[in-house]
């Protein structure tokens, strides 16, 4: 009976995302921070299993939503729950990162060390976009108010929900969600060129 009523709930749970999945690919942000605050905590764990790291685990976390953000009108529900597609993007955005850690460990050798191991190092150009992206992403940052930052920053990089952040702000949950709402409108107006180009 227990059984029963555990995949009963699970079925909601599945069709409450995949709705949320539904609406983000019209465009509706908050949809986007409703999936986030139900399952980040999930991702999160997967990410920093794979990682280690804290710090870079928040990072990747923030990439995976991005990502989420981007594709999800190509989500099909044919081919997995909405955890599983989650779960997915994080473990490649995870190992993606694990790739690129290893490549700046072995830049940071010296010569000698390196002998004849394969170069797999970034090209110049590529430091160079990916600079450029990071950048790019800090001013937009810094283009919002304090206050819309510092909700985005508690949600991403602290993982904390709606709830939380109004507890520790001591703000009203519906003054959160706005800020959060309205944010997260001027970092994507911000950021559509390099969102843009990465569709």
């Amino acid at each position: 009976m227990q059984f029963a009523t555990d995949t009963a709930d699970a079925r909601a749970r599945d069709q409450e995302w995949i709705d949320l999945i539904r609406r983000m690919s019209e465009g509706d942000q908050a949809a986007l921070a409703t999936l986030y605050d139900t399952t980040n905590r999930l991702v999160y764990g997967l990410i920093l299993r794979v990682l280690g790291d804290t710090s870079i685990a928040e990072e990747v976390l923030l990439d995976v939503y991005t990502q989420a953000w981007r594709q999800a009108e190509s989500y099909d529900t044919q081919r997995g729950t909405p955890l599983a597609w989650l779960t997915t993007i994080a473990r490649s955005r995870a190992i993606d990162r694990l790739r690129s850690g290893w490549q700046d460990q072995q830049r940071k050798e010296s010569l000698d060390s390196l002998g004849d191991a394969p170069t797999n190092a970034a090209t110049p150009e590529e430091e160079t976009v990916a600079s450029e992206r990071q950048r790019f992403v800090r001013a937009a940052l810094e283009a919002l108010s304090p206050e819309q930052r510092e909700v985005i920053e508690l949600a991403y990089y602290s993982g904390l929900s709606h709830s939380e952040i109004a507890a520790k702000l001591k703000q009203p949950l519906g003054t959160v969600k706005t800020r959060m709402r309205l944010g997260m409108i001027k970092l994507r107006e911000a950021l559509s060129p390099i969102l843009g180009s990465s569709k």
